[in-house]
């Protein structure tokens, strides 16, 4: 079961491997740099080799990355939308150096520009991008988003008209946040909303296209737009949706994985997994 959690980098990217080890990782998501700067220390021939030697001892995979929470590719201010381009592009060249298939990005926040005007950019952005990174493996996977504030992506129509607007649909892939899904309005707290909520993804934007799922409960209640992580069953989906989710079998190969509230001891993830494999039935 491709289960695991968010985990942290500090002391270099290949510790990520000993953190998601401990807790039970066979899956992990980690951010490439530092998540609060612009632009991160180049990865050294040791960083990689490192990164690529315990990748091969914990059998952790795949490990996906999470970009920075700065970067906005639609952003109105013309200075932040080339740093947040640039980023990006940094990101994606860590992601191929260290062998990552999936970059996790949140689409952006239009910022008063308007829902069309925003995802017209974010597509620009991302054809750009792609066009700078010709040959590169890794898909760029955009995040459904809980709709805070003027952010996109928070609605499936968004994110299949951002698609329709991408040339290079293969580098394209698609990442659900369970907590983001149901501040947003999908009801996937029970068998007849889950059911609905996934045949819509379907028919809007299809399942093939989904790599990663974000296994967070929710603070908020169903269409809130509040963007607020909650330990499994223990916020406003409850226990029957991650029941549902962990034992669908469209998503047996899907990594699935935690972004909840943690100490520096991890045993909230601990927790967690453990709820989480609780739920499968034989």
């Amino acid at each position: 079961m491709l289960l695991g959690a968010h985990m942290s980098i500090g002391g270099g990217v290949h510790t990520a491997f000993e953190r998601g080890k401990l807790v039970g990782c066979t899956t992990m998501q980690i951010f490439s740099k530092n998540n609060n700067q612009w632009k991160g220390k180049p990865l050294a021939d040791p960083d990689i080799i490192n990164y690529k030697n315990e990748a091969k001892k914990t059998n952790i995979r795949p490990v996906v990355v999470h970009s920075s929470y700065l970067i906005n590719l639609c952003a109105k201010d013309k200075s932040t939308l080339k740093k947040s381009r640039e980023s990006f592009l940094d990101e994606l060249n860590r992601c191929r150096l260290l062998g990552i298939p999936y970059f996790i990005f949140h689409p952006g926040s239009h910022v008063g520009q308007g829902e069309e005007t925003g995802l017209k950019i974010i597509a620009e952005s991302l054809n750009l991008l792609h066009e700078r990174t010709k040959g590169y493996r890794v898909k760029s996977v955009v995040e459904v988003t809980a709709g805070q504030g003027s952010n996109l992506g928070y609605r499936f129509e968004q994110i299949r008209k951002l698609i329709d607007m991408i040339e290079n649909k293969k580098r394209m892939g698609v990442c659900i946040d369970t907590c983001h899904l149901f501040a947003a309005g999908y009801d996937i707290s029970n068998e007849k909303g889950y059911e609905k909520t996934f045949e819509e993804f379907d028919n809007i934007i299809g399942l093939k296209r989904l790599m990663v799922i974000h296994l967070n409960d929710s603070k908020g209640i169903l269409g809130s737009r509040l963007d607020r992580h909650e330990h499994i069953g223990k916020g406003k989906i409850g226990d029957t949706g991650f029941s549902l989710l962990m034992n669908d079998k469209r998503f047996i190969d899907i990594p699935k994985i935690l972004e909840t509230p943690k100490g520096i001891d991890m045993k909230e993830d601990v927790m967690n997994l453990d709820r989480l494999r609780g739920f499968v039935q034989n």
